[in-house]
Formats: C-alpha cells, sequence, structure tokens
C-alpha cells in the first residue's frame, strides 16, 4: 500500500473506507508512547526501498523507533536476519550473499 510519503510498503496499513482515516504500519506495530508509529516516519523509512532491492524470502526485517537528539527527533532503525544462515544481515539491501548463490552465472 502507498505510505503517506507517497512509496509502496508492503508494511503501511491504511483503512480509508467510509470517511475512517485509520493507518499503521505493521512492522512497528503498537509501541507504547514516545516509540510508537506516526505518519511522518515514513519519510526517512528504509523499508521501501529495502523491499525493492530486495525480494529473498528468508530475510526477516524488524523495525523500531529510535529516538535521538534528547527524543526531538525519531527514526526508524531497521535490523534484519536471515532464516535461511541464522544470522543476522549488515546490509539488507544487499542480503547475506549466501542465500542466492546458486543464481549467480559459472565461470
Amino acid at each position: 500500500m502507498r505510505t503517506p510519503a507517497g512509496v509502496e510498503c508492503p508494511y503501511f496499513y491504511g483503512d480509508y473506507f467510509r470517511g475512517k482515516k485509520r493507518e499503521e504500519c505493521r512492522l512497528i506495530g503498537k509501541a507504547a508512547p514516545p516509540n510508537h508509529w506516526t505518519p511522518d516516519l515514513c519519510r526517512a523509512c528504509r523499508i521501501p526501498a529495502i523491499t525493492r532491492a530486495n525480494a529473498c524470502k528468508n530475510l526477516v526485517l524488524e523495525g523500531r523507533v529510535l529516538r535521538q537528539f534528547f527524543g526531538l527527533r525519531r527514526s526508524v532503525e531497521v535490523t534484519a536476519y536471515c532464516l535461511k544462515t541464522a544470522a543476522p544481515v549488515a546490509e539488507p539491501e544487499v542480503g547475506c550473499g549466501q542465500c542466492h548463490l546458486e543464481f549467480e552465472p559459472r565461470k
């Protein structure tokens, strides 16, 4: 679904049926304030870029709201984990490097 920032995100949900305006991020969930999700966090979120760059089915993404600069600035912190290698992924856009070895051209 398209986020308030205008990009497609698989974790964003908006219910606008019959005048309702219920929006939520299903990746972050219903965290307690001040670490709750608000629509302004979609502008700088890396999740849509990660899902466009890497479509690996073994990649599990987790997100949480990170407060910086005395709590005045908030952003989404993304961590990734590979189910196949059972290890954290340093660069989610690229992947773990083990899942798609069979698709590389042979020399």
